[in-house]
């Protein structure tokens, strides 16, 4: 059985998540502590409840999603992994805070650790996530997928009731249907949707209730 954590970060309310199982190894999905509180809280979190996390994996390279990684790359040597068609956000931080959000941001990018590739397995623990290619929001979405727990950690791609925005620089709103319809849609309907910000869902009520699905 896996334990989420979930932790509400930076202005944007962006959900990080811890996901641990019964041997203490974790992962850390989109981090994006931006606020020395909010570093310091996951920080301590991990530590408190002596967790040695072994992945910190990226749904996307959005800066909201990834203000926390130097933290996790200072204190346990942690390098983000995402999809490859991301490493344009990714690289540099400070560039992606002048040209996507309009600040200026000195803290250091941590190196990437890996390129994920659609239908990798990433372990921890006794568990697994499959990694789905979800591009739409930006090219290189990706979608954490327990199936054992049948959980879902699904970034910007699907919100409840709502999808992440298409008209930033890489965003397609085809990319974004064929993701929704072709890969989302297709998972267990009692798939628990963990987002990037809002409230956790299901595969079940979005299919009902999210027009975007339909």
């Amino acid at each position: 059985m896996i334990n989420i954590k979930t932790f509400s970060c930076n202005m944007l309310q962006e959900n990080t998540y811890v996901v641990s199982d019964e041997t203490l190894q974790a992962v850390v999905i989109d981090c994006g502590a931006f606020y020395p509180e909010e570093r310091q809280a996951i920080v301590d979190y991990l530590r408190n409840n002596q967790l040695r996390p072994v992945h910190l994996l990226c749904t996307h390279g959005h800066l909201d999603h990834c203000f926390g990684n130097d933290t996790l790359y200072s204190e346990f040597q942690l390098q983000p992994q995402l999809h490859a068609a991301d490493e344009f956000l990714a690289r540099d931080m400070a560039e992606q805070a002048r040209n996507l959000f309009g600040f200026d941001y000195d803290r250091p990018t941590p190196p990437i650790g890996h390129f994920i590739a659609n239908g990798e397995c990433i372990g921890f623990g006794t568990h697994q996530f499959k990694a789905l290619h979800t591009p739409g929001h930006t090219p290189g979405g990706l979608v954490y997928y327990c199936a054992e727990e049948g959980a879902a950690f699904t970034g910007d791609t699907l919100f409840r009731m709502s999808i992440g925005r298409t008209d930033f620089d890489g965003g397609s709103w085809t990319d974004m249907q064929h993701s929704l319809r072709s890969v989302l849609a297709q998972l267990p309907p009692a798939t628990k949707i963990y987002p990037g910000h809002g409230p956790t869902t299901t595969i079940a009520t979005e299919l009902e209730y999210n027009p975007y699905m339909k």
